[in-house]
């Protein structure tokens, strides 16, 4: 018996379950709130989509949990001192999809669809000229999965395209920085920056002011990694400035964003709701399942969460 640990709705949560207990037809999946006291005693595996921490504190014998999304921050901060591992959803599914929507993104910036835009509000005819791809200069901060997936997505599609990292890596036919100096030295010759980071306590506000103000003039960002990672008056004060011409934006400091937020009415700005890459319940089912089962056999957790890196 595995339970289901979860702050999404009930419909959400029953379509998880069904998912789920078809893809483990040899386990019983249930909501946390269907456990009876001596089922939680015995619960040592749980999945889980942001799980209430006091939920999860309420299952004594639990050694992990398997996340259905991708990023765990949220339930790393919310827990104190956790007692069991964490392991986080790796989906090549959903690295498909992110690197589909960064390069959809790109290209809507590369090919200037927004002055487009503005152009047909006013009722102007005017070709602007274009740039070739393998002049358009793009930097990918973080090369995790998702990142290393889009980076290299970009370049078959014939874009120069620079990556960094906390760590140094190495990605054939990508040029990699990293550390403090790496990500100066990549902002400088940026012309579409996209951040894919996860958010920890070093990535929080890594994209302030003084980083932002070193991307060219004219300049782009697309942000599909998480809102408090871009220090959001930063940004629109360079918008403003024309220091940037655009931000495409699919994750903020709160969502869904307060329909006051300056974003909403801005001419620089893309507002998306959090769609750039969901999480596809079959075939992150299966990988739960896939993960779980190996457990049942070996004994042994997956690869988990670094508690301390958050990722």
């Amino acid at each position: 018996m595995i339970p289901f640990v979860s702050r999404i709705d009930s419909a959400e949560q029953a379509v998880w379950i069904n998912q789920l207990s078809a893809a483990m037809p040899d386990e019983v999946i249930l909501p946390f709130s269907a456990l009876t006291l001596e089922q939680k005693q015995q619960c040592d595996v749980a999945i889980v989509a942001n799980p209430n921490p006091d939920d999860l504190l309420a299952l004594p014998s639990l050694k992990w949990v398997h996340s259905v999304w991708a990023g765990v921050e949220r339930m790393i901060n919310e827990q104190v001192s956790p007692t069991f591992s964490i392991v986080r959803l790796v989906d090549p599914t959903l690295s498909k999809t992110m690197s589909e929507a960064v390069l959809a993104w790109t290209l809507f910036l590369h090919r200037d669809m927004p002055a487009y835009a503005k152009q047909q509000s006013e009722g102007l005819w005017c070709p602007r000229p274009m740039v070739e791809a393998k002049n358009r200069r793009l930097g990918v901060l973080g090369l995790g999965e998702l990142g290393r997936m889009s980076a290299l997505r970009l370049v078959q599609n014939g874009f120069t395209v620079r990556g960094w990292s906390r760590q140094p890596k190495q990605i054939e036919g990508i040029e990699c920085f990293s550390g403090e100096a790496g990500l100066i030295h990549l902002l400088q010759q940026t012309d579409i920056l996209i951040c894919l980071l996860p958010l920890t306590t070093l990535t929080k506000g890594l994209l302030n002011q003084k980083r932002l103000s070193s991307l060219p003039v004219g300049a782009s960002i697309i942000n599909f990694a998480r809102g408090a990672i871009v220090d959001d008056k930063a940004l629109l004060t360079l918008l403003d400035q024309g220091h940037l011409s655009h931000a495409v934006l699919d994750v903020f400091m709160q969502e869904p964003l307060p329909l006051e937020h300056s974003y909403w009415g801005h001419k620089s700005v893309t507002v998306l709701p959090h769609i750039s890459a969901p999480t596809h319940p079959v075939s992150a089912s299966q990988i739960v399942a896939s993960n779980i089962q190996h457990y049942r056999l070996t004994d042994c957790i997956p690869s988990a969460v670094d508690p301390m890196r958050g990722y």
